[in-house]
Order: structure tokens, then sequence, then C-alpha cells
């Protein structure tokens, strides 16, 4: 009981060749890893970090300067408000004049949402396929193109079902060609997919899919889970290479 009151606790799982990767992202933000559980495909890892105090009393104190300051602005406005009632119509109407009559234009921004990301298009995506998968770089890029879709030349590092299922999987890919052998760039996750949802194309579609094998991946750009050094992605095609 001593020691949940000076601690928390956070469970993190992974998929096979990222625990030293999220160990190390972890211990960095000042987690302790106390247990681990290493599974066929997946690790179970537990962490812990000692609780942060509450500044109750910087929190009351800093509560107490803001209510004295809103009473003394708001006095201040009621005394001034009086003095100024008569220069009202005049400044609107300056305020007015001074606004500007142009209307905002989206095409831009609409366009590059359409636009699909490549390596070749976009130096920012270029740098993510070379960065390390728990570098903030992934957080950036999938807070800024959240929604948007993204293609590139890679390959299937693991392949395995999903849960209990025998026709659903999570599917963990790499850019490049090196398949369960690859050490650069994100780990991009399908997870809960079937075949058909690969959405499969090229002039040879194989009948199965399995870990090193090279596609063109087009996908939908999802979230960056931190913890686990996983970048989701929603499968939009598969071309054979």
């Amino acid at each position: 009981m001593a020691d949940e009151n000076k601690y928390e606790y956070k469970t993190v799982q992974t998929v096979r060749g990222t625990n030293g990767l999220v160990i190390s992202k972890m211990q960095k933000d000042g987690w302790e890893l106390v247990e681990q559980a290493q599974g066929t495909l997946r690790a179970t890892l537990n962490f812990r970090r000692p609780k942060k105090p509450q500044p109750w009393l910087l929190i009351g104190t800093a509560a107490t300067v803001l209510v004295i300051l809103t009473i003394v602005i708001g006095v201040a406005s009621a005394l001034s408000d009086g003095g100024e009632k008569k220069d009202e119509s005049d400044k609107s109407t300056a305020v007015a004049s001074e606004k500007p009559s142009a209307t905002p234009t989206p095409t831009a921004a609409e366009s590059a949402a359409t636009e699909v990301i490549t390596p070749q298009n976009n130096p920012e995506f270029a740098a993510l396929l070379k960065a390390d998968s728990c570098d903030d770089t992934n957080l950036d890029f999938a807070t800024r193109h959240e929604g948007q879709t993204v293609a590139f030349n890679g390959s299937i590092v693991n392949m395995a079902p999903h849960g209990d299922y025998d026709t659903r999987y999570d599917f963990l890919l790499g850019p490049g060609d090196k398949g369960p052998n690859t050490t650069v760039g994100p780990a991009f996750k399908y997870e809960d997919v079937n075949i058909s949802d690969l959405q499969l194309t090229g002039k040879k579609i194989p009948a199965t899919v399995g870990a090193g094998d090279k596609f063109r991946f087009v996908a939908e750009v999802g979230e960056f889970n931190a913890d686990q050094c996983l970048f989701f992605l929603g499968p939009i095609s598969t071309e054979t290479r």
C-alpha cells in the first residue's frame, strides 16, 4: 500500500523487436522497468515512477490572485465605461473600416489534403522513413497529417493473428525491402484487418501474404502511440512489386 501511494504505474504491450526501443524511451521519461513478460509475438512491460507532489499551496495562491485581479479589472472597466460611451459609434465605424475585405482562400489547404504524400513530393515524409521508430518525428508527422494519404515502397516485417481470430491480422510494416530485418524507419501497423482489406493490386496478385513480402503501400495516416513506438495506418491499396 505504501508503494502504491509513492508510485504511479503503467503497462505497455510491444511487438517483437521493439522492446529495447520502448524501454529506452520510457526510461528517458523517468519510468523504471519492474517486470517483463515475453510472449511469442508480444511482450508486456510494467513500469513505475515516483509520483510528483501536488503544489496545492501554489494553486490556491494563484487562484486568490486571479480573483483579486478579476475584481480590479471589473471595477476599472465600470469606471471607464461612462467616459467612453460617447465615442463608441465613431470607434465602431473606424474598426469596421479597418477590417480587410478579402475572404479566405482554402484552395491551397484543400489541394494539400487530397494530395497523396510520397517521399518524392514531401521532404518531411522522406525524413520520417529514415527516422527511428520512437523518434518524435513520428508524433509530429501523425499530428500534422492525420487522415491524409501516404504512399511508400515497403515490406511486411511481421504478421500475426489479431486476438483469437483466424482470418484477421495485425501487420507490422517497414519502409524498404528488408522485411523482418528492417531496422530503419517507423514501425507502421495495420491492426485488425482481413487480407481483403489490403486491397491487393498489381500484375500478379498473391493468394497469401507474409513477412518479407514487398509492396507499394497506400494508406491513411492514423495516430502514433508513443508508449509502444507504433505508427498506425489504415490500408487503402497494396500493390505488388
